[in-house]
């Protein structure tokens, strides 16, 4: 079996809180209690995990949306000793396939029943739980293995930072196998408590509508849920927290939200790799930009060229953790500045520099000099595909290419301006929320 720490925090989770609340699907209105989830749960393992040792130390690919049937399964092959691969609902059934395969893993989850897949692999780790899937920039799926523990300590490192409790009543409309909902969904259910309702949309106007029957008091979203807030005629009732994470939120956006709705929203920062990192607390540095200083138990180191060294307990180990006193170490793929305060600023990936006409550009520097100028949204800049890469960004504003560009000359050298130019009035996202590179690259060629 797997190292059973997150089943016995979620059994103590059952004790403490069995006649409470766990789950609400605001959609259709049904909700279960702590302990009949748990008895769910059960009844699951007994459908679907028959003879000994079937799953331990296995792993299972599992593609499902949010909601009381993603909980039961979850647990289900937790308690079946299953290393659980979590992947968006939206992932077509050939591809799901695919990605198990390239995993060697041991099943599928197709709904309603277990699939047992060729060529599988059964891990000597007793202690890992949970797998990651992260694409980084290449666009390939790449897996992080985790172990409970880590999972727990990544949750207990959010709570207490965001002053989470199971008094809250969270909001789900981020995914919860991805690692945002995982860490500020997910786990904190399980290991703490903290109830949720599942969201039945992301339109400005299905949210209100939520929010006025289920009175939740913490919204974790991504940046262009709160942009369409922010423009919306709406009243978000009982909100005392709303998270921004899974890409970055434009100043502009916050402070808009601000003024409409006489909250501040939180900056959230952190990766698969790492859990959390760092989260504004006050709400004040991400009305100008920042995310934060480092959360509780997570320690940061500024290094060269912009570099950030993450290390806490949530951190991802290459190596067995029990051989690090359970503390692991990540450093940044992303270029971070931080100041004498400790908060910290993004400034776009480390190492995306192109050759553009004999010339080395770097994208991030471009794309954070376009970010400074008042009416931009968002931002990608990258180049087109052909014999000859032509500069290019892709702009979520109201200003046109002349005014952007003349904007640029201000202050940039003139090989590094881009020379095709695409503005929209917002950039396409994935269903995580992120930023969909692959679409914005189709549109430039």
């Amino acid at each position: 079996m797997n190292d059973n720490s997150l089943l016995s925090a979620w059994e103590k989770t059952v004790r403490r809180r069995g006649d409470h609340r766990a789950i609400i699907e605001a959609a259709n209105g049904q909700g279960v209690t702590f302990r009949e989830l748990e008895m769910r749960a059960n009844a699951w393992v007994s459908r679907h995990a028959s003879g000994a040792g079937r799953l331990s130390r296995r792993t299972v690919v599992a593609a499902m949306p949010n909601g009381i049937a993603w909980f039961v399964t979850f647990l289900g092959l937790l308690k079946s000793g299953a290393i659980v691969v979590p992947l968006d609902a939206a992932e077509p059934p050939a591809a799901q396939r695919r990605i198990a395969e390239s995993l060697r893993a041991g099943f599928l989850w197709e709904g309603e029943k277990i699939v047992p897949l060729p060529g599988a692999a059964r891990t000597n780790r007793a202690d890992l739980c949970l797998v990651k899937l992260t694409s980084g920039t290449t666009g390939t799926p790449r897996a992080i293995h985790f172990t409970a523990k880590q999972l727990l300590a990544d949750a207990r490192q959010v709570t207490s930072t965001m002053g989470i409790t199971a008094r809250d009543l969270n909001y789900a409309l981020i995914p919860f196998g991805h690692s945002y909902g995982f860490g500020n969904l997910t786990i904190p259910l399980l290991a703490h408590g903290v109830p949720l309702v599942c969201g039945t949309s992301a339109l400005p106007h299905s949210i209100a509508a939520d929010f006025a029957r289920w009175n939740p008091t913490v919204f974790p979203g991504v940046p262009a849920m709160w942009r369409a807030l922010a423009a919306s005629d709406i009243t978000l009732k009982n909100l005392r927290l709303g998270i921004s994470a899974g890409a970055p939120l434009m100043p502009e956006t916050a402070r808009e939200f601000a003024a409409r709705f006489g909250v501040r929203l939180h900056n959230f920062y952190g990766s698969s790799e790492t859990g959390g990192i760092a989260y504004d607390r006050s709400g004040r540095p991400t009305l100008n930009g920042g995310v934060g200083r480092a959360m509780r138990g997570v320690t940061l180191e500024s290094l060269r060229h912009s570099r950030l060294k993450v290390a806490s307990a949530a951190v991802f180990t290459h190596r067995n953790p029990r051989r690090q006193k359970g503390i692991g170490a990540w450093i940044m793929a992303d270029a971070v500045a931080m100041n004498s305060a400790g908060e910290l600023t993004l400034q776009g990936r480390r190492g995306q520099t192109v050759k553009v006409a004999g010339r080395r550009v770097s994208l991030s520097e471009v794309a954070q000099r376009l970010r400074a100028i008042a009416g931009v949204q968002e931002v990608w800049v990258g180049t087109t595909t052909g014999n000859e890469p032509v500069l290019s960004a892709v702009v979520a504003t109201k200003l046109t290419a002349t005014e952007l560009r003349t904007a640029l000359h201000a202050d940039t050298a003139a090989w590094k301006i881009p020379k095709k130019w695409l503005t929209l009035s917002a950039l396409p996202t994935t269903a995580r929320g992120k930023t969909d590179t692959r679409a914005l690259q189709a549109l430039i060629g």
